[in-house]
């Protein structure tokens, strides 16, 4: 077995093992949490016939009335003739949940309702939080050298730029294009799926996701009467998963920037490359089909004797 096609083979395990826990998770949390949303939704319609059905509303019915529809609400439940029409443990819905529990993202428009999944929440994330960080990692090793490491030694080679102006030019085409197929493109599809969203809106939610932060202020497929309501969420747990795997990318090709210009060598962090050395690869690399002369001239070399020295560079 190639060693090319053994690396294509664990990261696939990987993904195959990760979508494997999502859809477990999903099916666990559907199973516990969809019977006491059916449960809640029943008390909230006798709660809402019963305060329609009173002669006299006074303020301590109302107070009661609202303290109750907020709480429910609090869990993704509404009093909303057409709000309660769906549900929110379905098994799209439940794997969107598990994907942004285990990416924390965490939009929280959505939360356990019973002890149970409370507790099972705690176990899943336990494992599933580390288990998103190690695919992750293992994707975006596994694009290192296709789109950071290749194109940089491609501009040294065709353009004759030296190390520091081949990284720059590269890292700002890559952040273009990320801006440009992370933010601007995904903010208008969503901005024109969402009828109350503004292009702002958009591009907010967009970035506020990537960047894990989950506000939880703008959550897609939540629209009452949405078409096609699972497909979306499936296609949003795919952007969201592939946009962090390249924010992560970005974050290491920006290191990668800062070893070549010293920066991390000034401020006495440890370079990227120190931290490939200390540690075995996730999954085997792909061989080298370069030449001699474009791997001496590659910005990443496998011989540790022809590494770049950066403090050539900087001297």
């Amino acid at each position: 077995m190639s060693t090319a096609f053994r690396s294509c083979f664990v990261l696939g395990g990987f993904v195959l093992a990760y979508i494997t826990y999502l859809i477990l998770g999903a099916l666990v949390f559907s199973a516990i949490e969809r019977p006491v949303e059916d449960n809640l939704k029943s008390n909230l319609t006798s709660l809402k016939a019963e305060f329609l059905n009173l002669s006299c509303i006074n303020a301590t019915a109302l107070e009661d009335f609202l303290e109750r529809v907020l709480k429910a609400n609090k869990y993704g439940v509404s009093v909303l003739e057409n709000a309660s029409l769906r549900t929110n443990w379905d098994l799209a819905s439940s794997l969107f949940f598990a994907n942004t529990m285990v990416t924390t993202v965490g939009y929280g428009h959505t939360t356990p309702l019973s002890d149970a999944g409370k507790a099972f929440s705690i176990v899943y994330a336990l494992i599933g939080v580390p288990f998103t960080m190690l695919v992750l990692t293992a994707c975006v090793q596994r694009l290192m050298h296709p789109l950071t490491y290749g194109p940089i030694s491609m501009c040294q080679q065709r353009a004759g730029l030296n190390p520091r102006a081949a990284s720059v030019v590269h890292f700002i085409v890559l952040m273009v294009l990320v801006v440009l197929g992370f933010f601007v493109i995904p903010a208008l599809v969503f901005s024109a799926i969402e009828e109350s969203w503004s292009f702002l809106d958009a591009f907010y939610f967009c970035f506020i996701s990537l960047c894990t932060i989950g506000l939880g202020d703008f959550v897609p497929a939540e629209k009452p009467g949405q078409r096609l309501r699972a497909l979306y969420k499936i296609s949003v747990m795919v952007y969201l998963f592939v946009g962090l795997m390249v924010m992560f990318l970005v974050l290491r090709t920006f290191h990668k920037l800062a070893d070549v210009h010293g920066w991390t060598a000034f401020f006495q962090l440890p370079s990227c490359e120190e931290e490939d050395e200390d540690k075995e690869p996730i999954i085997d690399r792909e061989p080298d089909d370069e030449s001699p002369e474009a791997e001496k001239a590659s910005i990443k070399q496998r011989d540790p004797s022809a590494q770049v020295s950066y403090d050539s560079i900087n001297g």
